[in-house]
């Protein structure tokens, strides 16, 4: 019995559960998509102004703390830029013609910590920071942040410590930040984490605890850490509102980027972002920016693999975090250990409930072929997780359900004024010789006929 009932009962009531069972290829349209109220959202407009005037008073600390930050004057973001040999590879392959722009969002390459998790793990640990700091008298917000980066204040950062439960990347961004500001850091790291990002973090004097079972064991053992010692701080990566803020700050971004190719964005032309999905914290808050931004022009998709689609069951069946994969026979043994998440946050499935468009799930076979063709086409290196959102417009124009949503929304008549965001989320970090052993898979799935 799951939550009272048999998992016969279950599938007679959400038919989409039997191909999720069988770990096989869906995409599922959101019915409560645009059902929502600005008043019922947990945070608006003014509190992500919040975050991004945070962000600015850190650079100063980030361009001494981490020189590479200094070419963007301290500001953590990453380039958007068109993959148009990708794109003709896509139309190729699954032939289907993709109009419109086609975009890579590249996130892959953020500064300090390669991956989308640096803008939320980096600014939770940041405004924690600040707020120990403010509250101590030591800065106000009116100081040089530049000041942070001196032994007296990693004196006194050093007498807390953070700890965070983690798939991998989140555990480098807020493991990197938190020992370099000079906090005492424990990243609680899940069996699916890659171990050079363990190494990684061991060799910036992280306290690397590891696993055998999945994420949530790993969120759960960090909690009870932070529980035990009044000084340490837990980033909860299910609930926390600083984590989802952090990476709201991106929309903006994005729409400063869009504008600057001159791509326009309004009823006529409508924007299509795809974003790969494990708890949801970073592409829920991510989602989140986009909708105060655009509004009904933006669509929203998120991506998970065959094996952990967390996201898509909580949402399907309301139940949100009281639901995991593992409760129908899903293993949730992903080689996009990012996204190896068995169950979802509930506090992004309540916001995303009237905001996301829909959810697809992709094999981890397919991952690998995507891998090794953006590096063929593009010379971009992308983690096997960055690719889930490849297939977006793929999914959305060749599936039976794809095209329900375009009609649905009045989108069909629009598609070739359509822009597609690919949101890629990891991969500058990855070690060469693993990248080489990604890409020579990649091939030889490609080869032996997977799309």
């Amino acid at each position: 019995m799951i939550q009272g009932k048999t998992v016969e009962e279950w599938i007679t009531d959400f038919p989409l559960l039997s191909s999720l069972i069988e770990t096989e290829e869906v995409f599922w349209m959101n019915s409560k998509f645009g059902q929502f109220r600005t008043d019922q959202l947990p945070v608006g407009e003014q509190e992500i102004t919040d975050a991004s005037e945070r962000w600015k008073r850190f650079a100063p600390y980030l361009m001494k703390a981490f020189p590479e930050t200094k070419e963007m004057n301290g500001i953590i973001e990453s380039p958007l830029v068109p993959i148009p040999r990708m794109k003709k590879y896509l139309e190729q392959t699954y032939k289907q013609n993709i109009p419109g722009s086609f975009l890579l969002k590249c996130d892959s390459h953020l500064p300090i910590a390669g991956s989308i998790k640096a803008r939320g793990g980096i600014y939770e640990v940041l405004k924690y920071a600040e707020d120990l700091a403010i509250t101590h008298g030591l800065i106000t917000t009116q100081h040089d942040y530049e000041v942070l980066d001196s032994q007296e204040f990693r004196n006194f950062f050093n007498q807390y410590s953070i700890a965070v439960g983690s798939t991998g990347n989140l555990g480098l961004s807020i493991g990197m930040v938190s020992a370099k500001i000079g906090f005492q850091v424990t990243i609680h790291m899940s069996a699916d984490a890659k171990e050079w990002k363990k190494e990684l973090l061991r060799s910036k004097g992280v306290h690397v605890i590891e696993y055998t079972s999945d994420y949530s064991k790993a969120v759960e053992e960090g909690r009870k850490q932070a529980l035990a010692d009044p000084n340490c701080y837990f980033i909860d990566d299910e609930n926390s509102l600083d984590l989802f803020l952090g990476y709201a700050v991106a929309a903006a971004r994005l729409k400063k980027q869009l504008e600057e190719l001159r791509v326009k964005v309004d009823q006529n032309h409508p924007l299509f972002v795809y974003l790969p999905c494990g708890v949801g914290g970073a592409p829920g808050g991510i989602a989140f920016g986009l909708k105060q931004i655009y509004q009904d022009h933006v669509h929203c998709f998120f991506a998970e693999p065959t094996h952990s689609p967390c996201m898509l069951l909580g949402l399907l069946t309301g139940l949100h975090d009281q639901i995991a994969v593992q409760d129908f026979g899903i293993d949730n043994r992903t080689e996009a250990d990012g996204l190896a998440v068995g169950r979802p946050s509930r506090f992004v499935g309540k916001v995303m409930e009237g905001l996301l468009s829909g959810i697809y799930t992709i094999e981890d076979d397919r991952l690998f072929v995507l891998l090794s063709a953006l590096i063929e086409h593009e010379q971009i290196s992308l983690e096997p997780s960055a690719l889930a959102g490849m297939v977006g417009a793929i999914q959305l124009a060749t599936t039976e359900t794809g095209q329900e949503y375009l009609t649905k929304h009045q989108l069909k008549d629009k598609w070739e004024r359509a822009t597609h965001v690919v949101w890629a989320t990891g991969g500058k970090l990855v070690p060469r010789n693993i990248m080489n052993e990604y890409y020579e898979k990649g091939l030889w799935l490609a080869k032996n006929d997977l799309k």
